[in-house]
């Protein structure tokens, strides 16, 4: 009988330890089907960031700029000169375009460090919703991994010999499920490592082609900066798509339309 209650409360203690198991398995995916959803939204309801309304460059009167805008210069820059690095000219929007601004052909407008337009965010990705766009790739990645884990022991049980329970359809859509679920997470695995390099340089999709034809890259301040450059400097807010009041107050970046650069890079310009 002793034996007998040891074997009972030894059952019951597995049982208890499985739950407990299960119960942060599920905790974890409502947690991060739940940011999954927000960085989604985030990504599809915000605007990445458009060329305001009679934009003019920012002029460095210390370092000898001058205003490239002003009287007979302004006009020509409708027929702008391939020297001209300086300032840049959109013929198709017919205004000036900030750094790092390119022409979304989809959207019919220039966007402010463009990224790409996404068919499946139904949005282009930019200055303003870059960072949400990470973190959707993120949550998107922890939710299939969690899911495949979680598939993982009935797939295994599909190569043992013993008797697998559950209908012939219950089977067949775990199979499925688990097959589907691991393709994804590894499609979406090897996309965030892209983009995760294309931070670690401060670069873009579109500009990491440019970069090919330019020796050295005026916006690389190294891996610390480049991250804060999307990110923000407040940890608290790196996991979530939302900023922090301070960044957006002190980050110029952040908006979209002004950067940071290498200051030996900007005299070579000069």
């Amino acid at each position: 009988m002793y034996r007998s209650g040891a074997v009972m409360a030894w059952n019951v203690f597995r049982f208890c330890t499985a739950l407990r198991g299960l119960g942060s398995i599920m905790i974890l995916l409502v947690l991060g089907l739940v940011m999954l959803l927000w960085s989604y939204f985030s990504v599809v309801l915000t605007d990445p960031g458009g060329v305001p309304p009679n934009y003019r460059p920012l002029v460095d009167e210390e370092r000898g700029d001058v205003d490239q805008l002003t009287g007979s210069e302004f006009t020509q820059l409708t027929t702008p000169e391939p020297t001209n690095t300086r300032v840049r000219y959109c013929r198709k929007c017919n205004h000036v375009k900030p750094p790092r601004c390119h022409h979304c052909s989809v959207c019919g407008r220039c966007v402010l460090k463009m990224d790409h337009h996404c068919v499946w965010v139904v949005n282009c990705v930019g200055a303003l919703n870059y960072k949400y766009f990470l973190l959707f790739l993120f949550y998107t990645l922890l939710e299939t991994t969690l899911v495949t884990i979680s598939l993982l022991p009935y797939f295994l049980a599909f190569f043992s010999d013993g008797e697998i329970a559950g209908s012939p359809s219950t089977l067949a859509t775990t199979f499925l499920a688990f097959v589907l679920n691991l393709a994804f997470a590894l499609s979406v695995f090897g996309f965030l490592i892209m983009h995760a390099t294309l931070v670690s340089g401060n670069t873009t999709t579109i500009e990491a082609y440019e970069k090919k034809t330019c020796p050295k890259w005026r916006y690389d301040l190294g891996r610390r900066r480049n991250f804060e450059q999307v990110f923000g400097t407040v940890e608290r807010y790196w996991f979530i798509p939302a900023y922090s009041e301070e960044d957006l107050r002190r980050m110029p970046a952040l908006q979209g339309l002004e950067y940071p650069s290498k200051p030996d890079l900007d005299s070579e310009e000069s």
